[in-house]
Parts: structure tokens; sequence; C-alpha cells
């Protein structure tokens, strides 16, 4: 038992040690592609906040692994539409949405920068211009981040995704 515990620990250490690079998501998008006051903003449909940013691109752009990760799940999300969630370094969940298709399976290993599906307006997107939404949470919480505003508890596990993609 003692030996397992062991190996747990060293695994789930040796994810806070691996190098976390972060770049755009979208293949040629850059600032003027997103509002970043738009993350964690409110009041925002049916899930009240939006705990995320939306990338606009031209349907069909391809949407590139914004860190190295294993991708956990491909597939249909009613408000999500077509989507792919990647566990990358420091624990952390990649959440790509609104994908017009996707290229990767889950079991699949993403370098930086490879493509994995591309932008689209599916899910609760439809009839809105396409875009990526993009998402980024921490497995392990952040509970400095809570704070008393709506959904506030929510924060220690949602990231700004913006913070590493520049200004």
């Amino acid at each position: 038992m003692k030996k397992f515990f062991l190996i747990v620990l060293f695994i789930f250490l040796l994810g806070f040690l691996l190098p976390n690079p972060c770049q755009m998501p979208v293949q040629g998008a850059g600032p003027q592609d997103w509002n970043p006051k738009s993350f964690w903003y409110e009041p925002w449909g049916v899930s009240g906040v939006h705990k995320g940013i939306d990338v606009f691109a031209k349907k069909g752009s391809p949407v590139l692994s914004a860190s190295h990760g294993l991708v956990l799940y491909t597939g249909y999300l009613a408000l999500g539409g077509k989507v792919v969630l990647v566990l990358g370094p420091k624990w952390r969940l990649y959440y790509y949405a609104h994908l017009e298709s996707i290229n990767t399976s889950p079991g699949s290993f993403l370098s930086v920068g490879e493509p994995l599906g591309q932008v689209g307006d599916s899910g609760n997107a439809q009839g809105k211009p396409p875009h990526l939404h993009y998402s980024l949470v921490t497995l392990v919480p952040y509970p400095w981040r809570w704070d008393d505003h709506s959904q506030g508890w929510k924060k220690m596990f949602y990231l700004d995704p913006t913070t590493c993609l520049g200004d």
C-alpha cells in the first residue's frame, strides 16, 4: 500500500514539474479576435457566467493544441457542440468547443501547435459567428481565488486563458 501511495504521489508531483508552454489555439488569431473581458462575464446564457473566451475566426480555421497533453474526450455536447478535452501539464484541462470538425481521438498525445480540429459554430453557437470557445480548468483547486460573486466558488477551478495568450 505504501509503495502504491508513493507511485501515485510521484505521478501527481511529476504533473506539476512538466513545462507548460501555451500558445494561441486558433491559427492566425491575435488579441483583436477575442475580448479579454469576456472571461468570467455575466450574465451569460444558461451557464450564467462565461468561463472561457471566444476566439472568432473564419469557419474552418485550424484549431491548434494550446499546450501538449493527452486527449481525454472528443465528441458532441449540447452546449459545446463538437468538443475536445485535453489533459495538460500542471493537471490542467484544455477545453475546445464549437468545432466544425475534430482531427484527433481519445488517447492521442498532442504536441503544442498540433491541429486538433477546425473553428465552427456547433452546439449553442449555431447561428452565431464561427468561433472557438476556449476554457482552461485546473484539477487542483486554488482556494484563494474563491469569492462571494455568482458562482465564485468555481473560480478555484477556472483559469483565465488569456494570461498566456498575450495582449
